[in-house]
């Protein structure tokens, strides 16, 4: 289980600075600071789908950065299945597993080196390594390139390699930024297929994501950041209804276009 308590995130402006017309008129801004994330508050219980849905530049992804560790809040509380991230960052990084919108791979190692790596840094044993990674290149359908130099690969081939990376370690949850963007009709496909794998393993997964009809198959929960504030954060059912037609399109739309509130409807 993963719970999220007023989480703020703000980084500092050079001095000398001088902001645009349009980030004037910003509410994240002040004179020596942008506040990307303000006020942020979720759950996601074991075995669900989380979609994290925001406009571009809404503070999804500094959220996620800090689910995952590598940024620390300046104020706020993140549990993850009873452990405090902010106190015990170590123990916590051992039960996730992170995509960032970058995948970072190694060009000159291969597929399955890419991976072997990562998985030997969380203490992996050989022959329980070697095994997990013919799994997931069995579930990602990654075994056609996986003596492949992650350099010479398709775009859909270093996410997959990206997405098995994070997940080697078999992690408690897993945090996606944006795993399906400029992916082919296929590759979207199986990455898909393999959130919900994790979902029958009662994995919670949370995925930030801007394409709506993923969140319609996929997501038991939807939360919906805006100028860096949870603006919605309850079931994709509260979320439809959001909308008199149930259409989640609408209903998005709804919730952004609202006076700014923290932490709205549909919590249940």
């Amino acid at each position: 289980m993963i719970e999220i308590n007023h989480l703020a995130k703000a980084f500092a402006i050079g001095k000398g600075s001088k902001l645009s017309e349009s980030e004037k008129q910003d509410v994240r801004y002040s004179k020596t600071a942008f506040h990307s994330v303000r006020d942020v508050s979720f759950h996601c219980d074991q075995g669900e789908v989380l979609g994290l849905l925001g406009p571009n530049g809404a503070g999804k992804t500094t959220t996620l950065r800090m689910l995952s560790t590598a940024l620390k809040p300046d104020s706020g509380s993140v549990l993850i299945n009873g452990v405090d991230v902010l106190k015990q960052p170590l123990k916590a990084r051992q039960q996730i597993g992170f995509l960032s919108a970058d995948t970072g791979l190694y060009g000159k190692l291969t597929a399955f080196e890419n991976i072997a790596y990562f998985g030997r840094l969380y203490g992996m044993k050989e022959k329980a390594l070697r095994s997990r990674i013919d799994e997931l290149f069995t579930l990602l359908n990654m075994h056609d390139f996986a003596n492949r130099r992650a350099d010479n690969m398709s775009t859909g081939m270093k996410q997959k390699t990206a997405i098995a990376r994070a997940v080697v370690h078999s992690p408690k949850v897993v945090i996606l930024d944006e795993p399906t963007t400029g992916l082919d009709i296929m590759t979207v496909q199986t990455v898909l297929d393999f959130i919900k794998s994790l979902k029958v393993l009662n994995t919670p997964v949370i995925f930030s994501t801007h394409h709506l009809d993923e969140v319609a198959s996929l997501c038991d929960r939807v939360v919906v950041i805006d100028q860096g504030i949870s603006t919605f954060s309850g079931s994709i059912e509260g979320f439809r209804q959001r909308s008199a037609s149930g259409d989640l399109r609408e209903a998005f739309l709804s919730v952004i276009n609202q006076p700014e509130t923290a932490v709205a409807q549909g919590a249940a």
